[in-house]
């Protein structure tokens, strides 16, 4: 068996490690590593951005142009739903990443395992391929001596 052989087993290993990984990380989360991976993931989505936007000019327009105006122009009660908003979402945001971080620290964890294991699979395999070329050197150089003598004895 080669090495490229075994390079596919290696690497369906390595993802079955790494989706055991997950799935352990995902079945462990708490309620609020779930909400917070939910908010940061809506959050920090096109159409939140979208949607927000568009409520946004919406209600500038509303309250710049109508009689009605529930907040008029500079917009005081908006810059305090988007700071009550800001003030939220943050930590929110913060604590899946520390989520995310400390999954990604498992993984390089796993990756630093297998890439050791890897390193002393082939420190073994470099042994064993230098022992049989000294053992092929020694059987080559055993030949030339035969062949030497040979040539000797037909020349003496």
């Amino acid at each position: 068996m080669t090495i490229t052989d075994l390079l596919p087993k290696l690497r369906a290993r390595s993802a079955e490690r790494l989706e055991t990984l997950v799935a352990q990380q995902s079945s462990g989360a708490s309620f609020g590593d779930r909400v917070s991976d939910k908010v940061t993931s809506a959050v920090g989505s096109w159409p939140f951005i979208l949607i927000q936007s568009a409520l946004l000019i919406g209600w500038i327009i509303f309250n710049a142009a109508s009689p009605g105006r529930v907040d008029p122009y500079p917009f005081i009660l908006l810059n305090l739903m988007l700071s009550f908003q800001a003030a939220y979402t943050a930590p929110i945001i913060m604590m899946s990443q520390n989520r995310q971080a400390e999954i990604d620290r498992r993984r390089a964890i796993e990756d630093f395992e297998v890439n050791c294991k890897a390193e002393v699979e082939i420190e073994t395999l470099h042994q064993k391929i230098d022992l049989l070329r000294e053992q092929e050197i020694a059987a080559l150089t055993a030949a030339v001596d035969r062949l030497t003598r040979m040539l000797e004895a037909k020349q003496g």
